[in-house]
């Protein structure tokens, strides 16, 4: 089996972040997006994967061969986004006759990735959700098994939502539907969309059961990346090196410290991450992630998100504060 991995995407909603790191690459609890994606792949038995890329392509190009130098990597790109439907047909000539298992570059899912891999059929990843109407949506019978799936559609028929995870089987019938929606010029809101291709598979006879995911992570805009932040790093507990220097400041996990790190007087935590090689002094940092190589300094954040090679410095206060006070900086 290979693995489709779709980071093609320019995460508008992650700006300015995403101006210069691509979005499968912004920072987690300790680790990128991407690694999430990759390693729970790798721990099924995949090591063939194949990223189709497009903004920004040549960095997760190099991160991808740098930190997986034991994967056979393929890097299509995608020069103009049409759709998902789109981009993995630009892997045809690579998968071949092999099963894919394909997923979305910016979207973490916790589930049962061995019980997918043995069951015998095609399988797609749901979710029960509030409002499907923003979603693929698929409907499914007692069995457990796909009628039918939608791509956002107006009045959904399931509150069941697709997350972006497929294990596809019948690859001959999946690029037979996707030549059929470009021909035909089967568009959902003008791009060429996977759901369209499997709704077509469905129909000429493709099987396909449904999986439930535990968790369903967005990590598209900053407030839910945070979320997912925070939950990762409950969920782990965390990680902070031998060789971070922590002087004179309070860790309160669950927390994750990068290495070569410079903690001086500072209050760090809860849920907080930060990367490798950034030097934090005299700051009280919560709720945030904050990159590598970068330096605060007198500084109060919460709910915030800091990129890479940065710097941040607050204002040094003196103050003599009388009893029955109120004082209010914001």
């Amino acid at each position: 089996m290979k693995a489709i991995i779709l980071v093609a995407g320019a995460g508008a909603k992650l700006r300015p972040h995403t101006y210069t790191q691509p979005k499968a690459l912004i920072p987690i609890a300790g680790k990128t997006i991407l690694c999430f994606i990759v390693d729970q792949l790798k721990e099924a038995g995949i090591y063939e994967f194949i990223f189709v890329v497009g903004y920004l392509g040549e960095k997760i190009q190099d991160y991808v061969r740098q930190t997986y130098p034991e994967l056979t990597t393929h890097f299509v790109y995608q020069n103009e986004r049409q759709g998902t439907g789109h981009a993995v047909e630009l892997t045809k000539n690579i998968v071949g006759e092999d099963e894919v298992f394909v997923a979305l570059g910016d979207t973490i899912c916790d589930y049962d990735i061995r019980e997918v891999m043995d069951t015998p059929h095609s399988m797609l990843g749901i979710k029960k959700v509030d409002d499907p109407r923003n979603f693929g949506v698929a409907e499914i019978n007692d069995e457990g098994f796909i009628e039918h799936v939608k791509e956002k559609p107006a009045i959904p028929k399931s509150n069941m939502a697709l997350v972006g995870l497929y294990k596809i089987k019948e690859t001959h019938f999946l690029f037979e539907c996707l030549y059929h929606i470009f021909t035909e010029d089967i568009r959902s809101y003008g791009e060429y969309n996977l759901t369209d291709a499997l709704e077509c598979m469905i129909s000429r006879g493709a099987t396909f059961k449904a999986f439930k995911v535990k968790n369903w992570f967005d990590c598209g805009k900053k407030e839910t990346l945070l979320e997912t932040n925070a939950t990762l790093l409950k969920k782990s507990g965390g990680y902070i090196p031998e060789d971070v220097k922590n002087e004179n400041s309070i860790i309160i996990p669950p927390v994750s410290i990068g290495n070569g790190c410079t903690i001086r007087n500072s209050i760090i935590g809860p849920h907080v991450a930060i990367g490798a090689n950034t030097n934090v002094q005299y700051s009280n940092v919560r709720d945030s992630i904050i990159g590598s190589y970068t330096t605060l300094y007198e500084v109060v954040l919460d709910n915030s998100l800091i990129g890479s090679d940065a710097s941040v410095k607050g204002l040094s206060r003196s103050l003599n504060v009388g009893d029955n006070t109120e004082i209010d900086f914001g």
